[in-house]
C-alpha cells in the first residue's frame, strides 16, 4: 500500500553505481548543514529525475537521529515536488541531498528553507 505521504519509488535513487555516479560529477551546494550533489544532465525530458537521501553513520551513531533526518529532507523535497517548485533541478538525472550534523538540531522549517534554497539555486 502506498502512503500519500512517502517519497513515490520512481523517483528514489536506489542503486550504489547511480549514487557513485553523481558524486564523480562534484557538482555540489551547502547550506545549513544539508548538501545537495547534482549528477549529470538528462538527455531526453522523458525520463523522471531521481533522488537519494543520505546521513552517513559519523553525523551521529544512533540510528533514530539520522533517519529523522532523512524523513525531514525527503518531506522538504516531496513538497517542493507537489507544488511543482524544483525548477532547474528537473533538468538533472540525479540528486543526492547529504544531512550534516550541523542539521541534526534542526526543525522541518529550518530543514525546510535550507533545501528550497539548494533546490532554487541548482543551475
Amino acid at each position: 500500500m502506498y502512503n500519500k505521504y512517502m517519497l513515490k519509488k520512481q523517483f528514489r535513487l536506489k542503486k550504489n553505481s547511480a549514487f557513485t555516479a553523481t558524486y564523480k560529477v562534484k557538482n555540489s551546494s551547502h547550506k545549513g548543514g544539508v548538501t545537495l550533489f547534482v549528477g549529470i544532465k538528462k538527455k531526453d525530458s522523458a525520463t523522471c529525475t531521481k533522488v537519494g537521501f543520505v546521513v552517513s553513520k559519523k553525523t551521529h551513531k544512533r540510528a533514530v537521529k539520522r533517519n529523522r533526518l532523512k524523513r525531514l529532507m525527503r518531506e522538504s523535497y516531496r513538497l517542493l515536488m507537489k507544488t511543482n517548485s524544483l525548477g532547474e533541478s528537473q533538468k538533472y538525472m540525479s540528486l543526492i541531498f547529504i544531512g550534516h550534523s550541523g542539521a541534526l538540531d534542526k526543525n522541518f522549517k529550518q530543514i525546510q528553507q535550507n533545501v528550497e534554497f539548494l533546490i532554487k539555486n541548482v543551475k
